[in-house]
């Protein structure tokens, strides 16, 4: 039934909401749920994609362990911390873990474990993590911890590995075990492990190097350390690591506590270690110091010749008195010699005999004693001859010589006497002075040796506190107990299977859920019958569904009403027949009927020629007029567009005759195209000849059907409503927006076109529409059966569904 009646709190002004909609929750249900394909793809590709990723994620494992903190209170009262305000066990605990949380510690013990380089291998889709059961192991000893480098290690036989692959160099090379060979990082080598066997020849092992860094932020995003009991401010701290490899999470969560452990350690023993350091260091300038007094005693003795001091004063107290002593008997000497040589050199001593044992030197004496003798010789010789007998001439001359010989000998006794004299007298000076120093050097020798046993004591007492305090450092326990060493499960804490597939399938409901509702919200273009009902007084005649037929060009294969059409479309067109004789109420002579809307593209021409062609197979005379002169959409498809028509009539270039085309779409259907396009169209429909044309072909038809130009974007459809007898006002789904539905209730009361109606053309046929509407009110579910629906154009879910439905309801 066409709804007649104008609604009461309708005004030409209402205005629309942001969606125009007053949708209840069961409605939105139906909405979703009319689009069930949309869900079923996304869910296909959510569910697909989410195996996939179960597929190729890598399988991570948690290892925990337990870790209690030593009475930190009491470490506290002990360093004089409990007197600081605001101090807790907690608080403590809290810096321990931050510290356990530290990269720096999570670097060391990466490094130590050299848990920065992986070693993988794919499993199917899934690469695995092999750890420390690798079947080789590679080093990089020349490589800084920052820099990164991948490749495929391939075992060959129990000697030989292929390295391929790498990351930044395109090379592949055959290796012994063992040998290193040079990348752009450095040298590596490739050692074989206890794993390495039969069964990994030609497996590829993927082998990556990672910047220690980046591997160390990596793993301590999944460190998580927390207290046992919060409450109580316990002081036991729980620790999670969630990895790749079981095995690596153990010994990376064991590592780090033996080296918090260990640093802990050596932050108390840091005073000890700053005292050993100090220690040492005075040590050593001590020792230099010592080194410095004792080279200044060796120089001091060496430099005063002595060896010791108390010895030296008895050596010179003893060569004083030699050499005082040998100095008197040296002057006797001396004073001998010089006596000889005076007696020698007085003249009247001539022929006397020389004194003898007067000299020490025996040569002398002997000489003493030879010439005394030959003088006693000669003068017995006198006694008995005379001085001229030659034996007592040759005995003179030999006591002369002899004389000389000895005063000549005297001289040099005399000359080394005293030489030896002023030796001697030289040597006791110098012993006197040697005495006379050895007080001042006593002292300076005093000082010296002072400063060294200062020196020693205290280098003596640095060596002492040294081993106390190696002592105190050997004795100093650590901070941190394990309760509970690491422990890893086998069970793989993600991915999981179950959830990631339903977290899919979630995400397939939500997202077409989210873009439909989005678009039933936001989108604010008209989208089905209850649009129009709720916001507009216009009569409404009916809605043309969706076609599922392919459009063309050609204007006969665009009518899809037929005799034998059974088809939702081709009933509608008939539906909308059947309504348009209640619009006969205002206009009893309803023979002119033309066509409008607000934009192009709404389906003017499709349901003007369809609607005709529906009231021609009824029997009825029919003609269709293309008045869309500037345009001509309707002739252009019926391949008329360059034949005369109704511009050349309305100018008075052709007679009607001329411009008919009789029985052109079928029995009892004419058509008269537009024409040749004018340059003054609304000139044309103005003219008189357009009122003549219309009366003269009333008697002739029992309908006229108009295909018009959209109102408002011309001024032909205003001017030629004044031949019209019903107006038909095209609303297209998804064209026009519901905002300007005011202005076609505008349109409607203050009459501008008359005897107006409305048709919503390309509705959706479904059997629920989110509005709560079946299709066109009085067909929407009875074209499956009541009419003979034909399922033949349906594409096949479709088809499968609607047998589906229909055995359902005849159930």
């Amino acid at each position: 039934m066409v709804k007649m009646s104008q609604q009461n709190d309708m005004s030409p002004d209402k205005s629309l909401s942001a969606t125009g909609m007053d949708i209840n929750p069961i409605d939105i249900l139906k909405y979703l749920l009319s689009n069930w394909y949309w869900f079923i793809l996304s869910i296909a590709v959510f569910a697909g994609i989410a195996w996939y990723r179960y597929s190729t994620m890598q399988k991570t494992y948690s290892a925990y362990a337990s870790v209690m903190f030593k009475d930190t209170k009491a470490a506290a009262q002990e360093a004089r911390l409990d007197r600081l305000i605001g101090y807790n066990n907690k608080a403590n605990v809290s810096n321990e873990i931050l510290q356990l949380r530290s990269s720096k510690l999570m670097q060391d013990a990466l490094k130590r474990l050299g848990a920065d380089v992986s070693y993988t291998i794919m499993d199917y889709l899934r690469e695995d993590e092999l750890y420390s059961q690798s079947p080789v192991k590679v080093v990089f000893p020349e490589a800084d911890e920052r820099q990164e480098i991948s490749f495929i290690a391939t075992p060959l036989d129990e000697n030989r590995v292929r390295l391929t692959n790498f990351s930044s160099l395109d090379r592949n090379q055959e290796v012994r075990m063992g040998d290193s060979i040079t990348t752009e990082i450095g040298k590596l080598v490739v050692t074989p492990t206890l794993y390495y066997s039969r069964s990994w020849y030609g497996k590829d092992v993927t082998v990556r190097k990672q910047n220690l860094t980046a591997a160390a932020a990596e793993m301590t995003s999944h460190l998580n350390i927390y207290q046992a009991d919060a409450a109580d401010a316990s002081s036991i701290l729980n620790m999670n690591l969630v990895d790749t490899s079981p095995v690596r999470a153990e010994d990376v969560l064991n590592m780090l506590v033996t080296i918090y452990n260990e640093q802990n350690i050596l932050d108390k023993n840091q005073s000890s270690i700053n005292t050993n350091n100090f220690i040492n260091e005075r040590l050593q300038i001590i020792e230099q110091e010592l080194g410095g007094v004792e080279s200044q005693i060796e120089e001091y003795k060496i430099s005063n010749n002595m060896i010791d001091l108390s010895t030296e004063a008895g050596v010179s107290q003893s060569q004083k008195q030699q050499y005082t002593t040998l100095s008197k008997d040296l002057q006797q000497e001396a004073a001998m010699g010089q006596y000889i040589k005076d007696y020698l050199n007085d003249p009247s001593n001539a022929n006397e005999l020389i004194p003898a044992q007067t000299v020490r030197d025996a040569t002398i004496e002997a000489q003493i004693q030879q010439y005394n003798a030959a003088k006693m010789k000669r003068d017995k010789l006198m006694e008995a001859s005379s001085d001229k007998n030659p034996v007592v001439q040759d005995l003179n001359n030999t006591l002369n010589s002899m004389r000389q010989t000895i005063i000549r000998s005297v001289d040099n006794m005399n000359l080394s006497t005293e030489v030896r004299l002023r030796d001697a007298q030289n040597r006791a000076g110098q012993a006197m002075g040697r005495i006379s120093i050895i007080p001042s050097q006593q002292r300076e020798m005093q000082n010296i040796q002072r400063q060294q046993r200062i020196k020693e004591e205290l280098y003596l007492y640095l060596l002492n506190r040294r081993e106390e305090n190696a002592l105190l450092q050997a004795t100093t326990e650590s901070n941190a107990k394990v309760l509970e060493p690491a422990y890893a499960s086998e069970v793989p804490v993600s991915p999981n299977e179950k959830q990631m597939i339903m977290t899919g399938v979630a995400e397939g409901v939500a997202l077409p859920a989210v873009i439909l509702l989005f678009f039933l919200f936001f989108d604010t273009r008209v989208k089905d019958r209850k649009d129009i009902e709720d916001y507009v007084s216009v009569p409404f005649l009916g809605e043309i569904p969706k076609s599922g037929a392919k459009h063309t060009k050609s204007f006969k294969n665009s009518i899809i009403v037929t005799p034998q059409s059974r088809d939702v479309a081709s009933e509608a067109f008939r539906i909308i027949r059947t309504n348009m004789d209640f619009m006969r109420v205002r206009s009893k002579d309803m023979k002119v009927i033309t066509f409008s809307s607000f934009n192009a593209g709404a389906g003017k021409t499709y349901i003007s020629s369809n609607l005709a062609a529906c009231f021609a197979q009824s029997d009825k005379k029919v003609l269709l007029i293309d008045l869309d002169i500037r345009k001509g959409t309707l002739s252009t498809n019926s391949q008329h567009e360059k034949s005369k028509g109704m511009t050349t009539y309305l100018s008075g270039q052709a007679t009607l005759e001329e411009v008919l085309k009789p029985n052109e779409l079928g029995e009892n259907f004419d058509f008269i195209p537009s024409g040749y396009v004018a340059p003054n169209p609304a000139e044309l429909l103005l003219s008189e000849r357009l009122d003549e044309l219309i009366e003269q072909l009333r008697p002739q038809y029992d309908y006229i059907f108009v295909d018009n130009v959209p109102y408002n974007a011309v001024a032909d459809a205003a001017i030629t409503n004044r031949i019209a007898d019903l107006t038909i006002f095209v609303v297209r789904v998804g064209k026009l927006d519901r905002r300007a539905l005011p202005d076609i209730e505008k349109i409607y009361t203050t009459g501008k076109l008359k005897n107006m109606s409305l048709i919503l053309n390309g509705s959706v046929v479904r059997a629920h529409s989110y509005g709560g509407y079946g299709y066109g009110y009085g067909y929407g579910y009875g074209y499956g059966y009541g009419y003979g629906y034909e399922n033949k154009d349906k594409p096949w879910y479709k088809r499968l569904f609607s047998s589906k439905k229909k055995k359902h309801k005849k159930a």
